[in-house]
């Protein structure tokens, strides 16, 4: 289902039971878009996202790690100034809308009490997250500033007064009793219209809620019990991630009536996280990766041309002997080639004397043109090597430069960093020369994974980190494994003897990082280290190999997480 007003009823009233009363210990803003407060309660911290990422808006509580930037933002700065310290008395949905309301008690220089209040306003592309003064009504900062310009309805920019975003008017508030359900139902047999008109009478209805709701009603024979108990599942929430036969996936408050895995979650902010985790992560990947993803796909674009035309000169190539021919044939027939001539037609010794047409130039003497035949000839054959290897080295750049393409697609932000290096190592970037002094990038430890029965799985997740794992942190007796002739991850079992279910959940690891982790069966090599050679000249992370084994694996990104080092 959506984020709608129905879900955020929900998540409202289980952030109100874990986080009410608890006090602001952090405050981070890791990508832009997104806050993140860490608070104390119940003696244990939790991690609260607010999200106004267009894409992914939301607020939940979440276990996923975030790695901070150096320098905070000013946004961050601010909230830190107001927030740090403060107790959160609560939190409240406003109506059934997708506006979250959170009330801060705090001091303020002075030591004097001040009451703050954050709106997260879940809205897509008009998501924000906004600090308010309760005495003055006024903007302390908004995560995204919105002047005039964009929005004649609202100022959301520091000093301004804040302006609730509006209202849903004529909608009535679904957990405020009322009989309209039950006048709706019996007015209408079809879902379809049924749903349209739930949508027009109440608040906060996605589409998808509104069809399940629509569909429930006309089937029941009990109408207000069926409502009532619609409702309940929002109070009352099993957290249930859907995964259908055609690979979509969606979340909901209740186990809906859809074929397919379901996969319960013990609350909803678990739920959100098994849900949007890779998601959120791959549009953070690309806002931070922008540069290098526009460089790239640059490069590629000529590459790919480039390509299309060699493959044109080689087909060209082929067709060399014709211009041979062509130039002993005119050579031959010197005599009958007449000044002014086009084009002429003369016995082809070289097939059985059948005619054969040969165009010409009325510029050119007769000698002229059948030189020019010659030249053509010569040109072509001397291409051939040429255009080979060109070839060559394009299909080379070419696969090297999609396997960084599936790198960026798999990385955290944080790996981008590593990636950039590689490029600028390799000629691809420039590196700043404006500083004095060049950060030093460090390669990080490949991400590590416990198989069943304890062993140690480790993963590159870039060319640097495969480079690194491969041949510096892996035994030679270790057992490595790579999808078979497609871009992913280096993958080494710290064993030199795993068992078949160890191999069978590293294969399972290695198909998920790779380019094919959304095919049904992914063929998996898996060889011991020592197997493995580097060629001198090639690209960091560029191995060749004998002797493997291959098996055939669907990946199964629950197992992946379930095998995840905590």
């Amino acid at each position: 289902m959506s984020f709608d007003g129905f879900f955020t009823h929900a998540m409202v009233k289980e952030l109100n039971d874990t986080l009410a009363t608890g006090r602001v210990s952090k405050i981070h803003q890791p990508y832009p878009g997104e806050l993140i407060l860490v608070i104390r309660a119940n003696r244990h911290n939790q991690t609260l996202l607010l999200s106004a990422n267009p894409t992914y808006p939301r607020i939940q509580i979440t276990d996923v790690p975030y790695r901070n930037p150096k320098t905070p933002t000013k946004y961050a700065m601010a909230m830190r100034k107001y927030l740090e310290g403060a107790i959160l008395e609560s939190i409240k949905q406003l109506d059934n809308d997708r506006v979250v309301e959170l009330a801060f008690d705090t001091r303020d220089e002075l030591g004097d009490a001040q009451n703050l209040l954050m709106y997260v306003e879940i809205m897509s592309r008009h998501s924000n997250v906004s600090l308010v003064n309760t005495a003055t009504n006024k903007i302390i900062d908004t995560i995204k500033h919105v002047s005039g310009d964009q929005n004649r309805y609202r100022l959301l920019l520091p000093g301004a007064t804040f302006v609730m975003p509006p209202k849903q008017e004529n909608k009535l508030n679904p957990f405020i009793a009322n009989q309209a359900y039950a006048d709706l139902a019996l007015k209408h047999t079809d879902v379809k219209e049924l749903k349209s008109e739930l949508q027009t009478v109440y608040q906060g209805l996605a589409s998808d809620t509104a069809s399940y709701l629509a569909t429930q009603l006309i089937d029941s024979d009990n109408t207000p019990q069926t409502y009532q108990e619609f409702l309940q599942h929002f109070d009352h929430p099993t957290p249930t991630l859907t995964k259908t036969p055609d690979g979509k996936v969606s979340f909901s408050v209740f186990k809906p009536d859809t074929i397919g895995e379901q996969i319960s979650y013990p609350t909803l902010s678990a739920l959100l996280d098994g849900f949007y985790t890779e998601k959120s992560q791959l549009d953070r990947t690309r806002q931070v990766a922008g540069q290098l993803i526009q460089i790239i796909s640059n490069i590629l674009k000529k590459d790919y041309s480039k390509i299309k035309k060699l493959n044109q000169t080689m087909e060209d190539t082929k067709k060399a002997d014709q211009f041979r021919i062509k130039g002993e044939i005119l050579t031959t027939y010197l005599h009958k080639i007449e000044p002014g001539m086009t084009e002429i037609t003369l016995e082809n010794f070289y097939d059985n004397n059948s005619p054969i047409k040969i165009t010409l130039s009325n510029q050119l003497t007769a000698s002229q043109n059948a030189q020019k035949y010659f030249t053509r000839y010569q040109k072509l054959r001397n291409a051939v090597a040429h255009v080979e290897e060109q070839l060559a080295l394009t299909n080379q750049e070419v696969e090297y430069l999609e396997s960084i393409q599936s790198q960026i697609e798999l990385a955290s932000p944080a790996d981008t960093e590593e990636i950039k290096l590689e490029l600028q190592q390799q000629g691809y970037l420039r590196e700043n020369q404006n500083k004095k002094k060049k950060a030093r990038v460090t390669i990080s430890k490949p991400e590590e994974y416990t198989a069943t029965d304890g062993t140690t799985i480790l993963v590159g997740k870039n060319n640097l980190q495969n480079e690194r794992l491969t041949f510096k942190v892996a035994n030679k007796d270790d057992i490595w494994l790579h999808v078979k002739d497609i871009p992913g991850s280096h993958v080494v079992i710290r064993d030199s003897n795993p068992s078949d279910e160890t191999i069978q959940e590293a294969a399972n690891i290695a198909a998920y990082f790779s380019k094919g982790r959304d095919s049904a069966h992914v063929p998996v090599d898996y060889l011991p280290v020592k197997r493995l050679k580097k060629p001198a000249g090639t690209n960091p992370g560029f191995v060749t190999f004998t002797g493997q084994t291959t098996l055939s694996i669907t990946p199964d990104s629950q197992k992946v997480n379930e095998l995840r080092t905590k």
